[in-house]
């Protein structure tokens, strides 16, 4: 029966075929082939958006937002608002150029750059290649923003291909895995919504080089990735728990104070040649209420709540909020830390690292929608059940959709609120449901398609083949041979 499917393809192997020794076409560039072609689907889903038009009162071209383009067609990127927001359209150099705004209450506000470091440096440094592409008048020309954008976006699909090239040479024997990472419809949606991309290449390239048994590069990796986005910073605390359990505390310092060291080098001479603006990414972060995406804004939407500080006025901090949340990660932290202390076998460091991330989103007031690409190349060093991993992202991606058109306004034929809302609350099932499932393998290791019948943690590095400090672990089975 085989014999005869295979004909329509040419036939069932002969006997002198050659399997798995291809010269060009390898697994790995196979990912990367089809990493290239869903960025390039996520280029043409963010195109409508830097749609030139005759928009000016002399019919000056502009770009073409009438009738809420970004959010009809569902294009909307931060990148081409924030060319002009953070002042990038005048050469601004971040964190040192500031600008007044008016706030709700009538009141000002200094502002200044709003993103980390890295992130920061990297709008400016796109806004200059941007601006010394536009003087060369024999090159193809468009508005100054249009080609901002798509520097940017080439630099992030660089980095995304970073990531999917460090998630495909994690995987190990199970390279194909990472094909997930590559056409994941995350990716279409978020690839170029914001500058996510940089802080996966940093954080997925760290986990790598640990497994390499090299924590200087890792921790190196991993404080630059926490200079772009915070995330990969809290990748240390499960390294501490592994390492705790297998007496390599020494690794871990290492990589500690190499990622702290790196996170300083990067920070500290903006920190004080420009407090005001360095502190700016914080400042904003503690006076932000709850985002649209978050858990508290669920119960708010559904219940009418007012939140754990109730109504604040114009300048006021959720003091209260940012308590609960921190406290609600604390909580997460110290469950993990148990799960990945007593577990009777050491967990995967990928494991503990998704629990940790997704706990951290899970309970933030800030889910932003591009945060999700932080957990594809985890989940799927984590969770490889393709199945599983793709019915997450395509609801994940889905929340896209009611959202831009909650954004678009009722009154503009926009969708109410509970119908974004209630997609969130099914995104937020999943993640828990990804949760739930890694934390049964856990404690099931012979269910875990990664260990396949072994104690082997492929990121392991100085952890692989360790024994456990530990003496509460049990022996458990693999394949009926104890471990």
């Amino acid at each position: 029966m085989t014999e005869e499917l295979s004909s329509v393809i040419g036939g069932p192997v002969g006997k002198h075929a050659v399997i798995g020794r291809q010269r060009w076409f390898t697994a790995l560039r196979v990912i990367l082939l089809l990493a290239v072609v869903f960025l390039c689907f996520g280029w043409f889903a963010k195109a409508a958006c830097i749609q030139q038009a005759p928009v000016g009162p002399g019919g000056e071209l502009g770009l073409d937002w009438s009738g809420s383009r970004q959010y009809v067609a569902m294009c909307y990127s931060d990148t081409v608002p924030l060319y002009g927001a953070e002042r990038l359209d005048q050469g601004a150099f971040p964190y040192k150029k500031s600008w007044e705004e008016t706030k709700a209450d009538g009141s000002s506000q200094i502002r200044y750059m709003e993103y980390p470091v890295l992130a920061g440096l990297y709008q400016y440094g796109s806004m200059v290649v941007g601006k010394a592409w536009n003087s060369l008048s024999f090159l193809p020309q468009a508005l100054p923003v249009v080609v901002y954008f798509n520097v940017v976006a080439l630099g992030l699909a660089v980095a995304w291909l970073v990531t999917v090239w460090a998630t495909a040479i994690a995987a190990g024997r199970r390279i194909w895995d990472a094909a997930l990472v590559a056409v994941s419809p995350l990716v279409i949606v978020h690839g170029f919504t914001n500058f996510d991309a940089l802080a996966t290449a940093f954080a997925l390239t760290g986990l790598l080089a640990w497994a390499k048994k090299k924590p200087v590069l890792a921790g190196v990796l991993i404080g630059l990735g926490g200079a772009t986005k915070l995330y990969p910073l809290l990748f240390l605390g499960p390294l501490l728990v592994l390492c705790w359990r297998t007496g390599k505390m020494r690794e871990w310092g290492i990589a500690a104070g190499a990622a702290i060291g790196a996170w300083l080098a990067v920070n500290l001479p903006l920190a004080l040649l420009y407090p005001s603006g360095w502190y700016e990414f914080f400042r904003l972060n503690s006076e932000r209420g709850a985002d649209p995406d978050s858990l508290y804004n669920v119960v708010t939407s559904f219940t009418g709540w007012t939140g754990f500080d109730g109504p604040l006025y114009p300048g006021d901090k959720p003091l209260v909020l940012n308590a609960v949340t921190l406290v609600l990660f604390a909580i997460v932290c110290a469950l993990i830390a148990y799960i990945g202390t007593t577990a009777p076998t050491r967990p995967r460091l990928a494991q503990l690292v998704f629990l940790v991330v997704a706990g951290f989103l899970l309970t933030n007031k800030v889910w932003s929608p591009q945060y999700s690409l932080w957990l594809v190349p985890l989940a799927v060093l984590a969770l490889p059940h393709r199945r599983i991993l793709l019915a997450w992202m395509t609801i994940d991606a889905f929340v896209w959709f009611p959202r831009m058109y909650y954004y678009l306004g009722v009154e503009n034929k926009g969708l109410p609120e509970q119908w974004f809302t209630a997609t969130v609350v099914v995104r937020d099932v999943a993640v828990i449901g990804l949760c739930a499932l890694i934390v049964r393998q856990i404690y099931r290791p012979a269910e875990d398609l990664i260990r396949n019948g072994s104690a082997v943690d492929p990121l392991g590095g100085v952890l692989d083949g360790a024994a456990d400090r530990t003496t509460t672990a049990r022996k458990v089975t693999y394949s009926g041979r104890a471990v």
